[in-house]
């Protein structure tokens, strides 16, 4: 499978997750001869869970695979890695990562980098429209998904 048929479906995760009220993160999980392994989106609204991103549900509907099946796979995802779907792309061994925006977040790159993961962004605009809509539309929802929290101090509380 291509890089384009790959982000395709990770898109097409990404938008099903946001019709559902969720967060638009879609990814895809490819095997080395192009096996689609498993596809997900964000499901941390959906499922009230703190771990179900893109990545970790494309892993998770990959089923119980043995670990040679994750040796030189490609994760196709719709924006930049957190910290914990980084995580996972290591553990598991995901030889690349193409993802198809980073400037409304910036993950994990230069650490899967750095590990030996080829990393390829492709600047999709697409992703990043929908990105930028969603923070738009609900930025606390947004906020507590990359983990941060807003506080609003009134004047007497910040003297």
């Amino acid at each position: 499978m291509d890089d384009t048929k790959g982000l395709e479906i990770a898109f097409e995760e990404a938008k099903a997750s946001y019709e559902e009220g969720g967060i638009p993160i879609g990814a895809a999980l490819v095997s080395k001869d192009g096996k689609l392994l498993g596809r997900g989106h964000n499901m941390r609204v959906q499922l009230g869970s703190p771990i179900h991103h893109g990545e970790t549900s494309a892993l998770f509907n990959s089923g119980r695979l043995p670990a040679k099946a994750y040796e030189g796979s490609t994760m196709y995802t719709t924006l930049s890695p957190c910290d914990m779907c980084t995580g996972a792309c290591l553990l598991y061994g995901i030889a690349r990562v193409v993802i198809g925006e980073n400037k409304t977040f910036l993950g994990g790159e230069a650490y899967l980098k750095r590990r030996g993961v080829e990393v390829v962004v492709v600047d999709d605009d697409r992703c990043r429209e929908l990105m930028e809509k969603f923070i738009r539309e609900k930025p606390e929802l947004w906020n507590e998904d990359i983990g941060v929290e807003e506080r609003v101090y009134s004047k007497e509380q910040a003297a």
